[in-house]
């Protein structure tokens, strides 16, 4: 399998293993001439000296980019060195920056086979040598230098490949690392797609709500009351241009992520209750006891969007009297909204009709609080428990 290389990469390998070439190619054919070899004639020496040379070098060139192949390769060259009964020389260099690249680049099978290599790589070489073509085999005087001799083969063997794993270790550190980060950016940017779209839908919804009771109560108060019907349109005028603005906020939080969106406050949950009383819903609102103290700015963005959503829910469903009862107590605040006359969605109703208790969960969490929704009674009622002065 050929791993993907940049073109650079591609032609240093090449030229490394062109300029290697040139190098050992004059090694190998005097090494094949005063080796004695038994081959017939002194041309078939420089022939093979020549291939080897040429497996070696085409294993360097392929290194990085198959290190498998180049691992098969290298060892179809020392196979025709021994084969040739030729000595080791400076062509089996290339044999280190191979275990090393199968080590740091290569598949996990690779990678063991690598290792593989390496520990019968040096047991083959000191066999060849002690017992190969023209050694005279083992002997008690020459076994203790052959031991020494596999060690020492071992050693520098397994000092490539185990340089090759640390890299490769190295490269999957970093690889995680970017993937981590990765991850934890895709995770931030959802976190903020769904924080822009919880607030463009407590905007829209609750405008639009109003905009609609608005514009019906106008559609048949023009006839007989037409005072109540420019009321009404005036009603619309300004909770359009509210939102307009609104969303115009959020679209520039949208295009800079530095600029702030819009943050309400306690302060304009009376222009809050005055809109949905504009809108025709009979609204009874009891604040007891009232906050001492003002409130952390998430706590309060908390409670005006949870009011904000339940209030257009009723002004969809029902036209009152909703009961909106706040308890400011010093660790926590209780909020409860209470419409007898609205409906409940039903549980195969589609994704997007349940939005809107979706967000004021959300908006609850979000400051460690919890957030219930249900039928109580024949009223839905709407209840959220939210702490002050940070999560619990």
């Amino acid at each position: 399998m050929l791993r993907p290389l940049k073109t650079y990469q591609l032609i240093v390998d090449v030229a490394i293993a062109l300029v290697f070439l040139s190098l050992a190619l004059p090694f190998e054919i005097s090494s094949m001439r005063a080796s004695g070899a038994p081959l017939p004639g002194g041309a078939l020496s420089l022939v093979v000296g020549g291939i080897v040379v040429v497996l070696f070098a085409a294993a360097l060139a392929v290194r990085r980019l198959s290190p498998a192949l180049a691992l098969g390769v290298a060892w179809a060259a020392a196979i025709v060195q021994m084969g040739s009964g030729g000595a080791p020389g400076f062509v089996d260099f290339a044999v280190f920056a191979v275990l090393y690249a199968a080590a740091a680049y290569g598949s996990d099978r690779v990678f063991w086979l690598g290792l593989a290599s390496a520990l019968g790589g040096a047991l083959v070489a000191t066999v060849y040598l002690y017992a190969g073509p023209g050694s005279g085999g083992f002997s008690w005087e020459t076994i203790s230098v052959a031991i020494a001799v596999y060690i020492a083969a071992t050693f520098a063997l397994m000092l490539s490949w185990t340089a090759g794993a640390l890299v490769r270790t190295a490269i999957r550190a970093r690889e995680n690392r970017l993937a981590q980060q990765r991850a934890e950016a895709d995770a931030i940017a959802e976190q903020e797609r769904v924080r822009i779209a919880r607030d463009m839908h407590d905007v829209v919804a609750h405008s639009l709500a109003v905009v609609i009771a608005q514009a019906d109560g106008a559609r048949y108060a023009a006839k007989a009351d037409p005072d109540a019907a420019t009321a009404a349109l005036g009603t619309i005028s300004t909770t359009a241009r509210s939102a307009l603005a609104d969303v115009r906020l959020l679209l520039t939080q949208l295009r800079h992520s530095q600029a702030d969106g819009p943050q309400p406050t306690l302060a304009d949950l009376e222009e809050l209750y005055a809109q949905v009383r504009a809108a025709g819903l009979e609204l009874r609102v009891d604040v007891d006891p009232a906050p001492v103290a003002a409130p952390p700015a998430a706590l309060q963005l908390a409670v005006y969007r949870i009011l904000q959503e339940a209030l257009t829910n009723a002004l969809r469903h029902g036209t009152g009297p909703v009961d909106v009862r706040l308890s400011w107590h010093p660790d926590r605040v209780d909020l409860a909204v209470r419409n007898p006359l609205a409906a409940t969605v039903p549980a195969d109703a589609p994704p997007g009709g349940r939005h809107g208790l979706i967000g004021m969960r959300e908006r609850a969490q979000l400051v460690g609080g919890s957030l219930e929704a249900g039928e109580e009674a024949g009223a839905f009622v709407v209840r959220a428990r939210l702490p002050i002065g940070g999560a619990t």
